[in-house]
């Protein structure tokens, strides 16, 4: 299956394609710990066709990729690229700190049907002048696939690229997007100096609306708060989105603040040694397929799961 687009029209494309509410995907295991594909595919029917979710981002962080085999991580692709049908845009985190996987990986979106790549940012080991490093680095996987890719900067990497590394990186070709898990004064220098050649964005919620309104973004890539935040009948990060979009800033913010109690329970209940095991809870607890999490990520104590529980049912989600 051909991707959509030349290399050299990937950032028109990616301009006029990528654009509103991408989420980022929690993978559900089985109780042996296999990949629940039914689950998920039940996941992306709801988050696509319910939550009107634009974009997925598969095989992240958040969808534990660490734990999964490069098999497994394929499959994760073709599972998403069938269930979203063209409805919804899919990028496949293709991050590993071995180039020879990520080139594979890339190979494979590309192959299989992904509208884009992310990568993240590599570990460089006793590196203290990284710039050409980077460069280098986003330049040979540009130089030997097709697909439009995203650069992926977090503190994880023990380092975050900085805006000039970044802005440089954004010359090739086929770079599309970044998403930019920094300090807000970084990204909006970043987004000042590149103007509209990629698209720039960051993972928090917290910060979407006044970046749409301030910086003209028009990408969330992306975290969990696009379906932890939203029901069928309760989707006011979708309402306030649309809002923003329409230049209604100031009912924007009324929608957005409502959702406070909500942010507020999830704040208060999530254990901070147990993202990916909150999030799948807070998931069945919506109705949504949760399941296990694999090491070395750790499951919830009953305890935690009651006091979690409290917190969803008075936070004022409407199921």
């Amino acid at each position: 299956m051909a991707i959509k687009y030349s290399k050299l029209d990937a950032k028109d494309y990616a301009r006029e394609h990528m654009r509103g509410i991408w989420a980022a995907a929690l993978n559900p295991f089985n109780e042996d710990l296999s990949l629940n594909e039914a689950g998920l595919r039940a996941n992306i029917r709801h988050w696509v066709d319910e939550l009107d979710i634009k974009g997925l981002f598969i095989a992240g962080k958040q969808g534990e990729f660490f734990s999964m085999s490069l098999d497994e991580r394929k499959r994760n692709f073709e599972i998403a690229v069938e269930e979203c049908d063209g409805k919804a845009g899919v990028i496949v985190s293709v991050s590993d700190q071995n180039f020879d996987t990520v080139l594979d990986l890339a190979k494979h979106a590309q192959d299989c049907g992904a509208d884009y790549i992310v990568v993240h940012a590599p570990v460089l080991s006793f590196v203290h002048d990284r710039g050409e490093v980077l460069y280098q680095y986003y330049k040979a996987l540009c130089d030997r696939v097709d697909i439009g890719i995203a650069m992926w900067s977090h503190p994880d990497s023990g380092y975050v690229m900085l805006p000039e590394e970044c802005a440089r990186i954004a010359e090739l070709p086929n770079i599309v997007a970044i998403k930019y898990s920094v300090p807000r004064e970084m990204y909006v220098r970043l987004t000042h100096m590149v103007g509209d050649k990629i698209q720039v964005s960051t993972s928090s919620e917290d910060e979407w609306l006044d970046n749409i309104e301030e910086l003209g973004w028009q990408l969330y890539l992306c975290s969990s708060p696009p379906y932890h935040l939203q029901t069928r009948h309760d989707q006011r990060m979708n309402e306030y989105t649309r809002l923003a979009f329409e230049g209604k800033f100031a009912e924007a913010r009324k929608v957005r603040d409502s959702l406070n109690p909500v942010r507020e329970a999830m704040a208060k209940t999530k254990p901070a040694d147990k993202p990916q095991a909150f999030g799948k809870y807070w998931q069945e607890l919506l109705g949504q397929v949760g399941g296990r999490v694999r090491p070395p990520m750790l499951e919830l104590t009953e305890d935690e799961k009651a006091v979690i529980r409290i917190g969803f049912e008075t936070c004022g989600l409407k199921l």
